[in-house]
């Protein structure tokens, strides 16, 4: 596979992985934002959901460092609002597409000085395992939300996988921001 090809399609995936994420925290009701999870009373949805930002911030870190990638702020998990959460996963996304490309150009090696990790060194591996860390919280969440009594809309639940749609309005969303650039 050439490099630009490569570069491509881990840059799409791991856009549109994001825009689910996204739709999934647009969509979410209000009442079960503060939502404790069954089992871990110390632990919310919103508290998940902010866990998924910071997760990226911490991998930024680790290993976006040795390409110049400097991670965005974390957020306060307990205290995120949605439209906070919202900003903060734009800004993210952001950088994770940057640190994509950085590691494609620099022959997809990812030096990672991480004692725990059981990723291979490869920008492959590591996107595809970010990519499954924020499905298991999307689906944490819905499993949360389902055992609390507050099935989500179908709508909500099918659009989780209508990769397709999300692809097209996370090439749709970068339009708008490359034309407000201008």
């Amino acid at each position: 596979m050439e490099k630009g090809n490569k570069l491509n399609y881990l840059v799409e995936a791991w856009k549109t992985s994001n825009r689910v994420t996204e739709f999934l925290f647009e969509n979410l009701p209000n009442e079960l934002w503060a939502e404790q999870v069954p089992g871990a009373p110390n632990r919310t949805i919103k508290m998940i959901a902010g866990h998924i930002h910071n997760a990226r911030c911490m991998w930024l870190k680790t290993i976006g460092e040795q390409y110049g990638i400097k991670p965005p702020g974390s957020i306060d998990r307990r205290r995120v609002t949605r439209t906070a959460l919202l900003r903060a996963l734009k800004r993210s996304n952001k950088s994770m597409v940057e640190f994509i490309k950085e590691a494609v150009s620099n022959a997809d090696a990812v030096k990672m000085k991480i004692p725990w990790s059981n990723i291979p060194p490869d920008i492959t591996h590591v996107i595809t395992y970010l990519i499954a860390h924020e499905a298991h919280h999307r689906g944490q969440i819905v499993h949360v939300a389902r055992a609390l009594g507050h099935r989500l809309p179908e709508n909500v639940t099918t659009g989780l996988w209508q990769w397709k749609k999300r692809n097209q309005e996370a090439q749709t969303s970068d339009k708008k921001r490359k034309s407000n650039n201008r």
